[in-house]
Parts: structure tokens; C-alpha cells; sequence
């Protein structure tokens, strides 16, 4: 039997659909239309109206109604909100209460984080989400402190010395759109992380240096790239449609999803799905070019936010043994240090 109900949510995910009490509450289980379905929305309601403010449930219930919540991007809620609904099931029932005393909690914490530990990523996503609801209760002054904070990630990978290659640059530009190899060629020449390049405008750019309050310092820091001959090529090929640099085929800003998703298509299209290249990586490509164009090792460092040790195996490794000799006479000669000319 089918019922109109006003506020239940309705998602598509993946060709597959989920239904929710309302948007941002419970997930439903049950066949759609099925007694077990009707059943789960009933009790999401009763809970809803009568919630029992003494049990973890309701923290879940409230983070999902929290302006916090509202403000994720849709394709993050789309992937939070089945951990939210594992986080509810399991820990639901216990006390609020109970997170206050970590010696007791966080053993229970990692014993349901080592569920997915034959899957780090999945585990660690898993905590993260977690962790995001406690950092909310405490808040709201539910609990004292977050009992997730302090355990280390069962996945973690150092890709600094992960680069492109001039090779496989080219093969991406061979068939993305114009508005993806300014992109690129602005991340190779500049290091700058993906949300800091696509806020980047015009106005960042000096006369000698982009100067730019990076978002992972939450703007305490900033990043100043020196304009090197071949960045001042790249950003003069650029042409000047909008006060941000980089902008789509509507003259827009790009979203950060936005992005991520165009770009993905552009590397599927050349033929690259499976390259195990992120756009992240850009960012060693952009120190070699660096230390190419004349900076030192120490320099980079600076400007990457990496140990010199990182940097010069990124040298060592991805850099013409000629090119860095050059470079190496250049530094020397501009210290005064050295006697070529």
C-alpha cells in the first residue's frame, strides 16, 4: 500500500534508492511500501517527537539537524549518511554518559573501527564520521571531550614523491577541455593544493610573486610562489574572463566537486582511469620545475610546506641530470659562490 508522506527523503545513489524519515534523519529499511518499511518510518517519528535525550541515538538525531550537517556538500552527506545509520545501530543504545569516561569507550570505539580494518580507508571514513558527531556533542557541552581524537589512520600513503610527467600532461591535454590544462598547468607551476588554486584570482598575482593565505593554515599562513619566467607564461595563456583565474565553460567559479568530477571524466577520456596519478600530485611536478627554474632545495620546502629530505628524492629522482647541474651552477652563481657565467 502507498502512502503520501510529506517529509520523507527520498536518495539516489549509485543506481540504487534509499529512503529517510525525513531529510537528514534515519534511514528507512524495508522493501518501499512493505509493512517492515512503514514499521522503521513509524518508529523514526516516535522517536523524533519523544526522543530519549539520555541515549547516544539522540546526539546522532541532532547532528544530523545541526547546521553543521547542513552545510556539507551533498555528495559528502550522500556518503556519511550510512555510517551515520551504522554509527546510530550500534552505539545508539548506550548512555551519553558513557563517552565521558574514554578508558571505558574508546576500547569500544576501536573494536567497531577494526570491523572494516580488512578495508583502512573504509574503517578510517568510518571513524572520521564518528568522530565528527562527538566533536559535536562536545559542542553542545554533552560530553567533555571528543574520545576519537589521538588514534592514528590504519591507511596512510606519502605521495610526495608522486609526480606527472611532461609525458603524461600531455596525454591528458591531447583531449581535455581548455578550461582542465589551465588548470593543470597552473597546479604544475604554482604547487598550490586544489582549493587554494581554485580560489586563486588575479588579484594574487604581484609583481614578482602570487601571494596567497592558504586554506589548510585556515588563512594563518601564506603560500608566495615567485613568478618564474615559465609561470608568467602559463598564467598569460590564461585568458582574464572573471576575477578568479580558473573558471568553467560558463565563466564560473569552479566548485570544488565540481571540479573533481570534470577532471576525473578529462582523465578517463585520455585514457588514464587507470593511472595511479591525483590531481594532488601536481604538486611534485611544480617542485621540480621549481628547483629547474633556479630555486633551492630549502625554497621549495618553504613554498611546499615539505622537509628539504622530501624535495630533493622529488630531485633526485624526476629531474634531468643536465637540468640539475644548470640549476645547481645557477644557485652557485647567483650566492657568488660559484665561477661559471
Amino acid at each position: 500500500m502507498r502512502r503520501e508522506v510529506k517529509y520523507m527523503h527520498k536518495v539516489t545513489a549509485k543506481g540504487r534508492v534509499y529512503w529517510y524519515a525525513w531529510r537528514g534523519g534515519p534511514r528507512l529499511h524495508g522493501e518501499e511500501g512493505s509493512p517492515a518499511f512503514w514499521a522503521s518510518y513509524n518508529a523514526a517519528i516516535a522517536e523524533r517527537l519523544l526522543p530519549d535525550a539520555s541515549k547516544f541515538r539522540s546526539l546522532v538525531t541532532e547532528y544530523r539537524a545541526s547546521s553543521d550537517y547542513r552545510k556539507l556538500s551533498a555528495s559528502t552527506k550522500d556518503g556519511w549518511l550510512p555510517w551515520l545509520d551504522r554509527i546510530a545501530e550500534y552505539f545508539g543504545d548506550l548512555s551519553i554518559a558513557q563517552f565521558n569516561r574514554p578508558e571505558k569507550i574508546r576500547p569500544l570505539i576501536l573494536r567497531w573501527r577494526n570491523r572494516f580494518a580488512d578495508r583502512p580507508r573504509t574503517a578510517d571514513y568510518g571513524l572520521q564520521v564518528m568522530s565528527r558527531v562527538l566533536s559535536h556533542a562536545v559542542n553542545l557541552g554533552k560530553i567533555a571531550g571528543n574520545p576519537c581524537e589521538g588514534f592514528k589512520h590504519l591507511y596512510s600513503v606519502d605521495r610526495s614523491d608522486r609526480i606527472w610527467t611532461d609525458n603524461d600532461i600531455a596525454t591528458l591535454k591531447r583531449t581535455c577541455s581548455a578550461e582542465i590544462s589551465w588548470a593543470v598547468d597552473l597546479a604544475a607551476h604554482t604547487g598550490l593544493r586544489r582549493g587554494d588554486l581554485l580560489r586563486l584570482s588575479w588579484s594574487h598575482v604581484g609583481d614578482d610573486a602570487i601571494v596567497i593565505a592558504t586554506s589548510k593554515s585556515k588563512h594563518q599562513r601564506e603560500a608566495i610562489v615567485p613568478l618564474y619566467d615559465a609561470l608568467k607564461t602559463v598564467l598569460a595563456d590564461i585568458p582574464q574572463r572573471s576575477p578568479i583565474i580558473l573558471t568553467n565553460s560558463k565563466l564560473r567559479p569552479w566548485t570544488v566537486d565540481g571540479f573533481s568530477t570534470v577532471f576525473n571524466k578529462a582523465k578517463r577520456a585520455a585514457g588514464m582511469a587507470d593511472a595511479d596519478l591525483h590531481f594532488h600530485d601536481l604538486r611534485g611536478t611544480a617542485a621540480t620545475r621549481f628547483y629547474v627554474a633556479g630555486l633551492s632545495e630549502r625554497v621549495i620546502a618553504e613554498i611546499m610546506g615539505w622537509s628539504e629530505a622530501q624535495v630533493a628524492t622529488i630531485i633526485r629522482r624526476y629531474v634531468d641530470r643536465s637540468a640539475a647541474t644548470k640549476a645547481v651552477i645557477r644557485q652557485l652563481n647567483a650566492r657568488g659562490d660559484g665561477t661559471g657565467k
